[in-house]
């Protein structure tokens, strides 16, 4: 098992649980943002609300929970390791302007981007998360926890809507690098395809971030 661990605490496992995680998370932010999109239902909230009670209290997908959780811890746990170790790397100025100059700004920027991301994550989960299992939330007219309520209330809140958009546009630019960086790690590149796996990872950046932001500036703006 000693060849398990070393493999896994070198850089290469590290990065290799990042690219893995990273696309699990990939696969949530869709199920997340098709799910979310029920919002604009012009039915007071009631679609979202069921989708929010379906996901709240369905067994299997309190189980699934478990698996996103790991992935969430995983995915900082070793981005910060790698983080902390790259900036104790560049010790010398070769290496420092080497990756200045062969690297975009959000490229040497993934950890701060990630970490911008995580104080939203734990704003947002705090505010809707928390209240929703362990608050008393009002029901709607079907009996279903009114989740609809609380993200109107919380998109009319500047600060609230101000911080929601800042996280999309660090998601989208950790995203932006992220994304095929993923794919390079795990082996996944081929000079036939590569070019097609960063098209789809610009495509899936903008699409997701720019998805999830249209939610709070609808609300804040136009209801």
């Amino acid at each position: 098992m000693s060849w398990i661990s070393n493999t896994f605490s070198s850089s290469i496992g590290r990065k290799i649980v990042m690219a893995a995680t990273g696309l699990f998370l990939c696969s949530f932010l869709v199920v997340h943002l098709a799910g979310n999109f029920q919002l604009f239902k012009n039915d007071g909230g009631l679609a979202f609300n069921a989708y929010s009670e379906f996901m709240s209290h369905n067994t299997i997908i309190r189980i699934l929970e478990i698996g996103l959780v790991a992935g969430f811890g995983f995915h900082i746990y070793e981005g910060l390791t790698l983080a902390l170790k790259n900036k104790a790397a560049r010790g010398s100025n070769y290496v420092s302007n080497h990756i200045e100059q062969n690297s975009p700004w959000h490229a040497r920027s993934m950890a701060v981007l990630g970490s911008i991301v995580l104080f939203f994550l734990i704003v947002h989960l705090y505010n809707f998360f928390g209240t929703l299992r362990f608050g008393e939330p009002i029901k709607d007219s079907q009996g279903n926890e009114n989740a609809y309520a609380l993200v109107v209330d919380a998109f009319h809140n500047p600060l609230y809507v101000a911080l929601y958009v800042l996280a999309q546009a660090a998601l989208l630019y950790h995203l932006l690098h992220g994304f095929q960086s993923a794919f390079q790690t795990l082996g996944l590149t081929h000079r036939k395809y590569t070019p097609a796996i960063k098209l789809l990872g610009i495509v899936f950046s903008v699409v997701v971030c720019a998805g999830f932001a249209a939610m709070p500036i609808y609300f804040y703006f136009f209801n």
